[in-house]
């Protein structure tokens, strides 16, 4: 029996997901048994250079194409340009555009497939500027190479597209910052998620997909559970779901 898949596409904020705490770690813990969760996350990757993984990642014609994807690009995109972080700089309409080519190749591969954009999270400007000293003391950049204003526009964008696409998203942009001090309790560096933060992802992804009837609840297990194996005749358990 093939498991179905779930697969987290993404830059470094979904390839720590599976770091202790991660998202995608408790991802794949409500989903024991019934579903993988295989993370494609791409540290410091924009939309531009995403799409060259495309057909590496998800092969067009694949006889089990994943039955989920989160889509969550964008926090690289909207490093500024003339800042320290310019090389991975994406203006916003190609970056849109960028996602929308995402999504088309995702459907060429399994018209059914549940697609979930996910927006970049906010950026603490104060946050991002200790962390660099803490790097690079004296030398750190003077200015932000982010800033939570630039990557709202990129958030707005992400939303407008998947309202566009029919698409189910999450506009972690706007939930994070619901919450007083979210800069400090959702972000360990300005950027990248602490635990918490990783908490407010999983809420949020494990929800649009309950919304979308990908609950773990009601999927089945891939083998019985051990409470329905009989100890003395163990294989008439497994000739009901196996064979």
């Amino acid at each position: 029996m093939m498991r179905p898949e779930i697969v987290l596409f993404g830059d470094s904020i979904t390839a720590q997901s599976f770091r202790s705490g991660g998202w995608g770690s408790a991802l794949t813990d409500a989903y024991s048994r019934k579903a993988d969760v295989v993370v494609r996350g791409y540290g410091g990757y924009n939309t531009r250079w995403a799409l060259f993984l495309l057909h590496h990642i998800f092969p067009p014609g694949s006889t089990s194409p994943p039955v989920a994807t989160t889509i969550f690009f964008g926090a690289n995109d909207a490093a500024l340009k003339g800042r320290t972080s310019d090389r991975q700089h994406v203006p916003v309409e190609e970056y849109k555009d960028n996602v929308r080519r995402i999504v088309q190749h995702l459907k060429k591969c399994s018209p059914t497939m549940l697609i979930v954009l996910i927006t970049p999270p906010p950026i603490d400007e104060a946050g991002r500027q200790s962390y660099a000293e803490s790097l690079y003391g004296e030398k750190a950049m003077k200015e932000p190479e982010r800033t939570n204003e630039t990557t709202g526009i990129y958030a707005q964008h992400c939303v407008s597209l998947a309202e566009e696409l029919g698409l189910r998203f999450v506009n972690l942009w706007s939930k994070m910052q619901e919450t007083n001090d979210w800069q400090k309790k959702y972000l360990s560096d300005g950027l990248h998620l602490t635990p918490e933060g990783n908490g407010v992802v999983f809420e949020e992804v494990s929800r649009v997909f309950r919304e979308a009837w990908l609950s773990p609840e009601e999927m089945p297990f891939d083998f019985p559970h051990h409470s329905q194996i009989d100890g003395e005749n163990p294989s008439k358990a497994f000739e009901e779901r196996c064979l």
